[in-house]
């Protein structure tokens, strides 16, 4: 496959209604907060996470698509893949714990089998360096962390569960009772937050396309992945989520026509009062209830003077 010839930025915005979309194991599973603005967070690691998983589900069985980085995976096994390949015969290569390249082209060979194989490898790049070492890859489209456009309010939800997990706890009886009945309860918390509407930047360079061979084919799938991924990963706990927007800016040259920022920055997200768009630091909006869906809130692309050879995409 052709690599990439042009750079490309982009913008998506997602939201979630009564879940939680990234709760932080540190703090008791609690959503991500900035703590200084209340604003929530989403990871990068996240929301990658999210186009692998819909990768595997939507392209398992097509070559070139196996997913790197997996729920229980060793890593090292599959760089043994690549040992396997390029040493036929080799029976250190099956069993060795350790494994390292003979030499530059060996291990750009090395480098080479995993971004054909792997579509998360030559998408995101990887690390692969330790015990059976198939090197380093930068890879081309990188994301930032997404950001709430509006302060959040996580609320706690104490929930019951009426069925016990073994014979002791089903004999208990419940306190102050004078029949039989068991007491089977057992009391649990969700962490929600009612509605927040996200942003999250994202970048794709040609230049480390070339290295790792991130073709249009790959493009292509990247933006019906981001589209797609909330639509398979919905549960209890990440209540609904969905893609709202998915805007690009494609530049006609590999090294870009202007910088990313200023790109985004064209992207505006205000409030929806009575179909007039608001900003979003505009005193008026304070009479306002707080948002509670995706219709409350307008977006808006400036369209004026857009740098010369730059194209907007409206991918969703």
């Amino acid at each position: 496959m052709t690599a990439i010839a042009n750079r490309y930025d982009f913008v998506l915005l997602f939201d979630v209604t009564n879940g939680n979309p990234n709760g932080d194991p540190d703090a008791g599973n609690l959503p991500r907060l900035d703590p200084e603005t209340n604003r929530g967070l989403v990871t990068d690691v996240c929301l990658k996470r999210k186009v692998r998983n819909y990768a595997e589900m939507a392209k398992s069985d097509q070559s070139g698509f196996a997913i790197y980085v997996q729920e229980n995976a060793v890593l090292n096994e599959k760089h043994r893949e690549a040992y396997i390949a390029l040493r036929p015969g080799d029976e250190k290569a099956k069993t060795d714990k350790k494994l390292n390249p003979k030499n530059d082209e060996e291990a750009a060979a090395l480098r080479d089998f995993m971004c054909r194989n792997f579509f998360d490898v030559r998408t995101f790049g990887a690390v692969m360096s330790t015990g059976v070492n198939c090197g380093q890859v930068r890879g081309p489209v990188q994301m930032s962390f997404a950001t709430s456009v509006e302060p959040v309010v996580p609320l706690e939800i104490t929930i019951t569960r009426m069925a016990a997990t073994n014979e002791a706890e089903k004999a208990k009886k419940e306190e102050g009772a004078d029949d039989e009945r068991s007491d089977n309860r057992t009391m649990g918390r969700k962490h929600i937050i009612p509605y927040g509407l996200y942003r999250a930047h994202g970048f794709i360079s040609a230049k480390l396309a070339e290295k790792t061979g991130f073709s249009d084919d790959d493009l292509a799938f990247l933006w019906e992945a981001l589209k797609n991924a909330f639509e398979h990963d919905h549960s209890a706990a990440r209540g609904e989520m969905a893609a709202r927007k998915l805007i690009g800016f494609k530049h006609d040259n590999a090294l870009g026509k202007a910088p990313a920022h200023a790109l985004f920055d064209r992207i505006k997200i205000g409030r929806n009062q009575n179909g007039e768009f608001r900003a979003l630091d505009d005193e008026r909006i304070d009479n306002l209830p707080p948002a509670r869906r995706y219709a409350d809130y307008k977006v808006e692309i400036d369209r004026d003077h857009l740098p010369e050879g730059v194209e907007i995409l409206e991918l969703l």
